[in-house]
């Protein structure tokens, strides 16, 4: 069903999509089937399909059949994966502006 590694670059590719990011909203609500996911987006059904095959390759969704109805799913592993690498890049900049601002004061102190 879910596989375990997710890839950054996939996972922001797939999120630079104005259109994916608005089916991602949507998922985070609950799942919805194909037709209900595509309804507000004015494009034809392939075209359509092909942004949820990205979302599904790069593991933020996944599909399961139900009868005659494709319902889609939100994974939340690869938001907890980018969660966490936002969190490091955030810890890095706070320590890396921390140091400037401490050699700035220190800079202007012996002028």
């Amino acid at each position: 069903m879910v596989k375990r590694n997710y890839s950054i670059d996939v996972v922001l590719h797939a999120l630079s999509d104005p259109t994916r990011r608005q089916v991602i909203e949507r998922l985070s609500m609950g799942p919805a089937s194909v037709s209900e996911l595509a309804s507000p987006f004015s494009m034809a059904m392939p075209s359509f399909m092909q942004h949820l095959d990205i979302l599904e390759s790069s593991q933020l969704i996944y599909t399961e059949k139900v009868g005659r109805v494709r319902i889609c799913y939100i994974n939340q592993n690869p938001f907890a994966v980018m969660e966490n690498w936002l969190q490091v890049q955030k810890s890095q900049w706070e320590r890396r502006l921390n140091q400037l601002d401490s050699f700035l004061l220190k800079t202007q102190g012996k002028t």
